[in-house]
């Protein structure tokens, strides 16, 4: 409510003017405010009708009740409309809300717009909403910026279209709150995600008027600035919005510098902020502090905010007091606390609790948790609904699942739709799910891409080892190589084949010895193959050999080979028997007819 009616400044804050003290106040200001007080006390004193209303008004501020009301009721008696409306405050001060009424009624007919905006708060206090709009409207349309707000607050209570116009009107004159439920307003237009930032529309109206908000000093608006700035990238500029609101005292603001800092590198100065969030009851801070402490090998302080957390009301501090039992090995407290959160709509503590059930061999008591989770939008949950799935031999489900999680992005779950469509003989189908997984990462996934584009290629011209062939890196090589340079060992010997067309020995070697010493036997097999040709078939046999014992048919015969020329007929009848044994059945057939040579001429 305006002292001095339609000149003075409103405390956006509250309705009515607030006793203040004369803390913080200058001695030559506290002298000049002594000063016009004597001088209009002189001129009331005179019967001076302004000097009355202006000397009630100053006396109304300081909170001398007692004092102003004479010099209010006397200037509203000669018919001060201003003063009537800070009449109507001094009774509305002192609990007499129907007689404050009726003088900021005078005053509203005679055009005070303060008294208006009163008014209709009176009345919609009362619930007369009719009376609350008539002398809201009233105080808006001569330009009142809280009479518009309060309007607008009204027209929204009642989801009436035109509380966006009003809210405009009021955050234009200066309206903080205004300025930041217009804003909100607009924000929510974008949905959850939306940047406003990016948006020319009501993103970037949006962002102006968090803006202004926060400029005035509304700690939201600058919380809400503080996160637009972060989803742009402007990690500074946002940095300083966020701690004007912390400073303020908006915990969620603290929490949000916490973050800052942290992914700045700087966790101390993090930990400073999520305290202080904390401490006022924020769980996401208290959250973060038990995450840092888990991390510095202090569960005992990590738990006790985490439960903090919890007392808060946030789910995730269930969870994490689960994720920190089970990392300890208290497989029991970690399914209570898994359960809690789950109870309570927590998806990845549903997932998490499944997974704790199924490893316990509970497989009925898992599957309805991980669906629970799964319908909630756990994308975790539906790729390990499929694998429960795909174990119990229900392929179609299980695909339905794999389907499901890989729309939402799930690496390994479009590696195993790929691999589903590849068996169906969907080929389309089965390389787009396979891009999406090597996209995703996965080494599996590239390789069988690759394989997929290979099959598609024309065979190439035949040529002997070491001659140069000029060609251009196809896609498929591509994806051999980075399904290779994951450790993909199948895709280590294509690449090693791939470069032994080309004619680079040396980059053909190097792949098959990556290969073999991760243990493939294919590796192994051509790295001998390769070296025998460079003539190094010594080191040859010993790759060949270790090919053999992993099972290689072909790398057995070359032994056996080798140490027949080597006149060593027993070790190469031992190797050829092995070749038999291991096949395929071509092999097994030379093997054989090699092994009846050397026992023929071992028995001559």
């Amino acid at each position: 409510m305006d002292v001095m009616g339609d000149k003075a400044t409103l405390f956006e804050t509250g309705r009515f003017v607030q006793p203040s003290g004369r803390d913080g106040v200058g001695v030559g200001e506290a002298a000049d405010d002594a000063a016009e007080e004597v001088r209009q006390r002189l001129a009331a004193e005179a019967g001076d009708v302004e000097a009355m209303s202006v000397l009630g008004a100053l006396l109304l501020r300081r909170g001398d009740l007692d004092g102003a009301e004479p010099h209010l009721r006397a200037a509203t008696a000669a018919g001060d409309r201003a003063a009537a409306n800070n009449l109507g405050v001094l009774l509305h001060q002192r609990g007499y809300a129907d007689d404050a009424a009726g003088w900021w009624r005078i005053a509203a007919v005679a055009g005070s717009a303060a008294a208006a905006h009163a008014l209709g708060r009176h009345h919609r206090e009362r619930g007369d909403e009719p009376a609350a709009e008539y002398w809201l409207r009233q105080s808006a349309e001569q330009g009142h910026a809280l009479g518009a707000y309060a309007l607008a607050d009204l027209l929204e209570h009642r989801q009436d279209a035109g509380a966006e116009q009003w809210m405009r009107i009021a955050a234009e004159r200066g309206h903080r709150e205004a300025a930041y439920r217009l804003a909100r307003a607009l924000d929510r237009r974008l949905g959850p995600e939306g940047d406003v930032g990016d948006d020319h529309g009501a993103g970037a109206e949006a962002e102006l008027w968090y803006r202004q908000a926060a400029a005035r000093g509304h700690r939201r608006a600058a919380l809400h600035l503080g996160a637009i700035l972060e989803r742009r990238g402007a990690l500074k500029e946002a940095g300083r919005w966020y701690l004007t609101s912390a400073k303020d005292g908006e915990a969620r603001a603290a929490c949000a510098l916490g973050f800052l800092l942290r992914d700045a590198g700087d966790p101390e100065s993090a930990a400073v902020w999520w305290l202080r969030a904390a401490q006022d009851g924020d769980g996401n801070a208290a959250n973060a502090l038990g995450a840092l402490h888990a991390e510095r090998g202090e569960p005992q302080t990590a738990e006790r905010w985490y439960r903090a957390a919890m007392d808060a009301g946030d789910d995730n501090g269930a969870y994490n007091l689960g994720l920190l039992c089970a990392e300890q090995g208290r497989t029991a407290q970690a399914e209570q606390w898994y359960r809690r959160a789950a109870y309570a709509g927590h998806r990845e503590a549903a997932n998490a609790l499944a997974i704790l059930l199924l490893q316990g061999g509970d497989t009925a008591g898992a599957e309805p948790w991980f669906s629970k989770a799964a319908e909630a939008g756990s994308v975790d949950a539906a790729f390990n609904l499929g694998i429960l799935f795909a174990g119990r031999g229900e392929e179609a489900v299980a695909l339905r699942w794999y389907e499901r999680a890989a729309a939402a992005g799930h690496t390994e779950a479009a590696l195993q739709v790929g691999i589903a469509r590849l068996r169906e003989g969907d080929e389309a189908g089965a390389e787009r799910h396979l891009r999406c997984a090597a996209g995703g990462g996965s080494a599996e996934a590239a390789y069988r891409l690759a394989t997929v584009l290979d099959a598609r290629r024309p065979p190439a011209p035949e040529h002997s080892l070491g001659e140069p062939v000029h060609e251009e890196k196809s896609e498929c090589e591509e994806w051999y190589e980075r399904a290779a340079s994951q450790g993909h060992r199948r895709a280590q010997v294509r690449v090693g084949m791939l470069a032994a067309a080309r004619g680079d020995v040396v980059e053909a070697a190097r792949w098959y010895r990556e290969a073999a010493e991760a243990g493939s036997r294919n590796g192994a097999f051509n790295l001998g193959l390769l070296l025998a040709r460079e003539g190094s078939e010594p080191e040859a046999a010993v790759w060949w050999a270790r090919a053999a014992d992993a099972g290689h048919g072909r790398a057995a015969l070359r032994l056996a080979l080798v140490y027949a020329r080597r006149g060593e007929l027993a070790e190469g009848q031992r190797w050829a028997d092995r070749a038999v044994a291991l096949g395929p059945a071509e092999v097994s057939e030379r093997a054989a007819r090699l092994r009846d040579a050397l026992r023929e001429e071992l028995s001559a």
